[in-house]
């Protein structure tokens, strides 16, 4: 624990020098200049999640099989895997449910003058152009493990981990040095994690002095009304999640909470929840959740169960058709929100994907796409909110299903 403190004291030094670098670079020197230290000095982020994406196939990969294997009655399987999907859907309408309350009640869109640049865009365009029911299938079923493996293919590598893991427990005690190898090879890689996670801090450094140096804190009084109404979205959300887990974790919320304050930091740093997928694992274990719950849930999470990043697709999409002058009514309003919640999880792993989904949902009901370079500017800021909620919704329903299993470790403090 002393060394979990020393590295958020070191996460926070470095949010604050990368704030005053950031800004001292954006006031002081030309354009040019801020583009190209934003460039380079983004290039410790860079690192920091690179060194996480080079040890998450393996882990995701160990820890599922493992997960699954051990659990040895395949009932179990399907009993933990329908309560995990029961805690991912239900959050899933409730987080886009209060997205669609908020930009509904607070209409953060209306009245709005801002001058687009939708050359911005275009990537994103791109992206939405190839995203269909074909590329759905493609995205979720491998047709090589390998290639899932060497593009990190996260939902691709779940799926094969998931028929491995069953197999693998079906073959019973032949197949228990199997499950012992790869249990090893998931405790080498957590002792590789410990070493990553040191270079949070540059990471850290390197996002936040970049991004601060090219949008200076203009960007958060030009979208004053949109980051306002957003951030009590986000905190409504926090609200509902921290709610229904003290009614199910009770006093251990609080220990749950302490015990992730590093992955939420690093999360809302550098705007990434995948780069604390590794870290969380292990402080959910030290928690006290059972590691063959942990394995089994907490991938599964990271592709259907982003209560963040839910919660900002309805809000983003009815603030485009705001700023536009389209009047939604509350039926096609409900009508998109299940569409999102469909939509939402073929698109799982892949980078950007809110802003993805929000491009073809626009498109669906008549709302011009070319809108989302209204909220590109500012995007990086919104992530890092969302992706902070991302980790402590997954973290919350990994618990409350090792709870819902029986597991007395939750419901008591560690000894």
């Amino acid at each position: 624990m002393k060394g979990q403190n020393k590295l958020f004291i070191a996460i926070i030094l470095s949010l604050v020098l990368g704030v005053v670098l950031g800004a001292l670079v954006h006031f002081n020197y030309p354009k040019e200049t801020i583009d190209s230290f934003s460039k380079n000095i983004k290039l410790l982020g860079t690192l920091f999640i690179r060194l996480v994406q080079m040890i998450i196939a393996p882990l995701v990969f160990s820890t599922l099989v493992v997960g699954i294997a051990k659990m040895g009655d395949m009932k179990m399987v399907g009993r933990v895997g329908a309560k995990a999907m029961t805690w991912f859907i239900t959050a899933s309408l409730t987080s886009l449910f209060i997205g669609l309350v908020i930009v509904n009640v607070t209409a953060p869109g209306e009245g709005t003058n801002i001058v687009m640049n939708v050359d911005d865009a275009q990537d994103l365009l791109k992206a939405h152009s190839e995203f269909s029911l074909e590329h759905f299938v493609n995205h979720t079923i491998p047709k090589s493990v390998f290639e899932a493996f060497s593009t990190n293919e996260i939902l691709q590598i779940v799926v094969f981990s998931i028929f491995f893991g069953v197999a693998l427990g079906a073959y019973g005690e032949k197949g228990k040095m199997v499950t012992d190898f790869l249990d090893r090879i998931a405790h080498v890689v957590l002792i590789m994690v410990n070493y990553v996670m040191w270079t949070a801090p540059l990471g850290v450094l390197g996002a936040v002095a970049a991004a601060v140096a090219k949008y200076g804190f203009e960007i958060f009084t030009l979208y004053a009304h949109y980051l306002v109404a957003f951030v009590l979205g986000i905190l409504s959300l926090w609200v509902v999640l921290l709610i229904v887990g003290y009614i199910i974790l009770g006093k251990r919320l609080k220990d749950l909470v302490r015990h992730i304050k590093t992955p939420l930091l690093i999360a809302f740093t550098t705007t990434s929840s995948e780069a604390v997928f590794p870290k969380l694992v292990e402080e959910l274990e030290k928690f006290g959740a059972q590691s063959k719950i942990v394995s089994f849930t907490l991938p599964l999470g990271y592709s259907f169960n982003l209560d963040g990043s839910m919660m900002y697709m309805t809000f983003a999409s009815l603030f485009i058709a705001q700023v536009y002058g389209i009047h939604m009514p509350i039926e096609k309003q409900i009508l998109m929100l299940l569409v999102l919640m469909l939509t939402s999880k073929g698109v799982a792993g892949v980078p950007r994907a809110s802003l993805i989904v929000i491009v073809a949902t626009c498109s669906m009901f008549g709302i011009p796409p070319e809108g989302i370079a209204l909220i590109l500017p500012i995007d990086h800021f919104c992530d890092m909110a969302r992706s902070m909620t991302n980790v402590l919704g997954n973290a919350l329903a990994t618990t409350v299903v090792d709870k819902w299993e029986g597991h007395i470790a939750i419901e008591q403090e560690n000894i």
